[in-house]
C-alpha cells in the first residue's frame, strides 16, 4: 500500500473470537463495495477522466511500469488496462492499492493529481501484483508476506528517491534509503492491517534483509528513471539471451 501515495491488499475475513474484526484495508476503498457506474456517468467526472489519461501515459511511457508489465507477461500474468486497473474514489490518506481478491490495482482518482505521482503509485502496486503472480503470497494471514512485498515496493518503485524524501522534508546520509524503505513498509502495513506498531515493526525487521535484496525483476535498485531504463534494457536483453540458449 502507498499512503498519500499507495495502499496494498484489501480483502475481508473473520478474526478469531474476542479480536476486533479486520477489514484488511477495504475501509480505505469505499468504491470497492459499490455497484460499478456506467461509462457515461463516469466520463462526466473530471477525476475519472484525468486518472485514465494519466494511467495510459504511465503504461505507455514509464520504464518502471513497462518493465513490470513485461515481467508479469512472461510469468503468465498478462495485465490488461480495462481488467486490472480501476480508477476509484478512496479515503483521503491513500492513493492506491492492490486487491488480491480480484487481482486488480485500485488508483485513487481523488488523490492522484500529478503524472509523477501516478507513475509512482502504478509502479508500487505493480510490484505487489508481480509478487502475487510469482509467489504464493498469503496477504491476509501472514504479516511477514505482506511486509516483504511492502519492503520491495518501497525499495524498487522510486518511493524513496532522494528527491521524494527532500519533498517530504526528510534528510539523511548513510543508510537513509534503507531507513525510508523500512519506515514506509511499516506505515503501509499499519494502514491496511489492525495490528500494533510493534507487530508491524517486528515483521518488517525479520524479513528486511532478504526482501530488500530481492531486486526482481529490476536486477538493481532503480534510483531514477535513467536507472529504470537501464534495468528495462537489461531485462529485455536477458530474456533474449535465455531464448537463445
Amino acid at each position: 500500500m502507498e499512503q498519500g501515495e499507495a495502499a496494498s491488499s484489501p480483502a475481508a475475513e473473520e478474526k478469531a473470537a474476542g479480536e476486533e474484526e479486520d477489514d484488511f484495508g477495504y475501509r480505505l476503498f469505499p468504491d470497492r463495495n459499490k455497484k460499478p457506474q456506467s461509462f457515461l456517468v463516469r466520463s462526466l467526472f473530471t477525476f475519472h477522466n484525468r486518472c485514465q489519461l494519466m494511467l495510459r501515459m504511465t503504461l505507455d511511457t514509464n520504464p518502471y511500469a513497462q518493465l513490470l508489465l513485461e515481467a508479469m507477461k512472461q510469468s503468465g500474468c498478462t495485465v490488461f488496462n480495462d481488467r486490472h486497473f480501476s480508477c476509484e474514489n478512496c479515503d483521503g490518506c491513500v492513493s492506491g492499492g492492490f486487491d488480491s481478491a480480484t487481482s486488480q490495482i485500485v488508483l485513487c482518482q481523488n488523490n492522484i493529481r500529478h503524472q509523477s505521482h501516478m507513475n509512482r503509485v502504478v509502479t508500487h502496486e505493480l510490484i505487489h501484483a508481480f509478487d502475487h503472480c510469482r509467489a504464493h503470497v498469503d496477504w491476509f494471514k501472514n504479516v511477514k508476506h505482506l511486509a516483504c512485498s511492502e519492503i520491495r515496493a518501497a525499495n524498487l518503485s522510486g518511493d524513496c528517491t532522494l528527491m521524494n524524501e527532500i519533498a517530504r522534508f526528510k534528510f539523511g546520509l548513510k543508510g537513509h534509503h534503507q531507513t525510508c524503505v523500512r519506515d514506509r513498509a511499516i506505515r503501509s502495513i499499519l494502514a491496511v492491517r489492525k495490528v500494533s506498531k510493534e507487530t508491524a515493526e517486528k515483521a518488517v525487521d525479520e524479513v528486511f534483509d532478504a526482501c530488500f535484496n530481492d531486486l526482481e525483476p529490476f536486477g538493481r535498485i532503480p534510483h531514477s528513471k535513467t536507472d529504470a531504463k537501464r534495468a528495462y534494457r537489461d531485462f529485455q536483453n536477458r530474456d533474449r539471451y535465455n531464448a537463445n540458449l
